[in-house]
Order: C-alpha cells, then sequence, then structure tokens
C-alpha cells in the first residue's frame, strides 16, 4: 500500500461497517401491516417509518462510498467497474425511497386526518406505476450486480479473506426479492446484510499490504 492507503481503507471499512448496520435498522425499525388499511396509514404516517426508511437511504450512500474505499485499496480494474454499476444503481434506487419517506408519509397522515383509508389508493398509484417501478428495480438489480463484481475482486485479488465480500453480495442480490417476503424474513435479510457489511468492513480495516 501508499502511505495513504491505510487511511483510505479504513474510511472505506467504516463506510461498510455502517452500512451493514443500518440495513439491519431499517427492517427492523419499519412498522409492518396491512398498507390498504387505517393501521396501515398509521403505519406509514410513524416517525419510525421515517427512520427506517432514512436508514437505507444513509446505507446506499455508505455502500457506495465503501465500496470505493475497496477499489482504492484493490485497485483492480473490477472494482471500479462495481464502484461504477452500484453509484448508477443507487442513483435509480433512492427517488423511490425518498417518496416513500416523504410522500407516503404525507399521504397517510392525510388519510389518517380525514379518517379515509381510500387516500391510500395514490400510495399504490405511486408505488406501482411503471415509471417507478422500472427505475426502482433496475436500481436494485444494478447493486446486486455491483455487489458481486465487488465479491469477485475481493476473491481473485488474495489481499482480503476470500468469502469476506460474498454475505454482502448475496444480501444485495436478494434486496428485491425480501420485499416479497414476511416480516421475519426481511428482519433475517437485514441480519445478512449487516453481517455482509461487517466482516467485510473489518476484513478491509485490517488489510495491509495488496500483492
Amino acid at each position: 500500500m501508499t502511505a495513504s492507503a491505510p487511511v483510505r481503507s479504513r474510511l472505506g471499512a467504516a463506510s461498510l461497517l455502517g452500512a451493514g448496520i443500518l440495513f439491519l435498522v431499517y427492517p427492523v425499525l419499519r412498522p409492518y401491516s396491512d398498507e390498504t388499511t387505517m393501521e396501515g396509514a398509521r403505519a406509514m404516517a410513524s416517525s419510525a417509518w421515517m427512520v427506517a426508511h432514512l436508514s437505507a437511504v444513509a446505507g446506499f450512500i455508505l455502500l457506495t462510498l465503501g465500496l470505493l474505499g475497496l477499489h482504492q485499496v484493490l485497485g483492480r480494474p473490477l472494482t471500479l467497474r462495481a464502484v461504477v454499476v452500484t453509484w448508477i444503481g443507487a442513483g435509480l434506487t433512492l427517488p423511490y425511497y425518498g417518496a416513500e419517506v416523504f410522500g407516503l408519509n404525507v399521504i397517510a397522515r392525510r388519510a389518517v386526518q380525514a379518517q379515509d383509508v381510500s387516500l391510500l389508493e395514490l400510495a399504490n398509484e405511486f408505488r406501482y406505476g411503471p415509471a417507478a417501478v422500472t427505475m426502482f428495480g433496475s436500481g436494485l438489480v444494478l447493486l446486486g450486480v455491483g455487489a458481486v463484481m465487488a465479491a469477485v475482486a475481493v476473491w481473485r485479488s488474495g489481499a482480503l479473506p476470500r468469502w469476506s465480500a460474498l454475505p454482502l453480495a448475496a444480501g444485495f442480490v436478494l434486496f428485491l426479492p425480501q420485499f416479497f417476503a414476511t416480516p421475519a424474513l426481511r428482519i433475517a435479510h437485514g441480519v445478512l446484510i449487516a453481517i455482509g457489511g461487517v466482516w467485510l468492513g473489518v476484513a478491509l480495516w485490517r488489510a495491509r499490504r495488496i500483492p
């Protein structure tokens, strides 16, 4: 490594650790209910809803910074491609999360105030709109591809434990399917990403030299 590489590796490591923790906070704090009912409206109108989704937003940002730190340490073309793909994926994903955090929260609060559950139809119009779903789905697919590319680069590098990036890659490959799972499985998915972020972050923190 160069003299600045340990600093870069530790900044990247801290970003991965933070991302892992935040992606666990997201499903743990997120309230679960039938979101076509008044109970669902109260859930989406809650502060827990906003904190949970903002945790995911911050997690996506830290993930991209963590992979940039990984690239700065490994210096492989594949890690650079992983960074680019992941950044594009995050860019396509975050607008949807922004609407979930703020737009759905406003709609749900109006529904609760008016005691009119029909207002929640606006939430479904947003969530399942063709443009929104296409952007969101494409973004999550790219995030999965970028995480897999990073895992392959780590496996080949010999600088970090071979398996250290695989749980994180698995977590992002499963990010889209987990939305159709039960709350318990969604929390388990958060645990998987947390393990992946912590493991890769610790490995990056301990990195000393690049062959």
